[in-house]
């Protein structure tokens, strides 16, 4: 009887454990072709990703690996190789120059707003904003979001928009969406 209630507790307790850690898990998202690992930060996440070899390239040239591997937490909007190739020719060589650091970290930081923003976070920012939700980079400009059916947009000063096609790929200091559009701020 001894055996049986002592099996019986460590049941409970392995259940309970079990199920205390599935409510944290967080799934881990395919992006380039790479898993993305709840477990790991952001740019230990991104240097695998095929579809962000240029963004990649673009952090290192800044200066900027340091800080997005910092604590955070960050919410990174990160342009896909496609996207950089929408820039007129010449641009990526062009901000990938070390005389353009300074430039460079202000096109990368306007993709960056402080704090971990769900794709659900931000929808319901859009629902109460009437249709609309602002928020503030990391560089000091504004990046507008919207809904266009299930899609979440984003709107930068330019007036360019770009779509959110990967969304919650969460990191151990944040989460990043991915975007089909370069944002550039004034």
């Amino acid at each position: 009887m001894k055996n049986l209630k002592q099996i019986y507790s460590t049941a409970i307790v392995a259940f309970m454990l079990l199920l205390g850690t599935a409510s944290f898990a967080q799934k881990t998202v395919m992006v380039g072709g790479a898993p993305m690992y709840p477990t790991k930060d952001i740019i230990d996440n991104a240097v695998n990703s095929k579809d962000h070899t240029t963004l990649v390239a673009a952090v290192k040239a800044a200066g900027l690996v340091e800080t997005l591997k910092g604590k955070g937490p960050f919410t990174v909007f990160a342009p896909t190789n496609e996207a950089f190739d929408k820039l007129p020719k010449g641009t990526v060589e062009t901000v990938l120059k070390p005389e353009n650091k300074e430039m460079l970290q202000g096109i990368l930081t306007y993709h960056v707003v402080a704090g971990k923003w769900s794709a659900a976070d931000i929808m319901k920012a859009i629902k109460k904003g009437n249709g609309k939700y602002t928020a503030k980079t990391v560089q000091g400009g504004t990046l507008n979001f919207m809904m266009d059916g299930k899609d979440v947009w984003v709107m930068d000063e330019k007036g360019g928009r770009a779509k959110v096609t990967i969304a919650d790929v969460n990191q151990s200091n944040g989460v990043i969406h991915v975007v089909d559009t370069v944002l550039m701020h004034k």
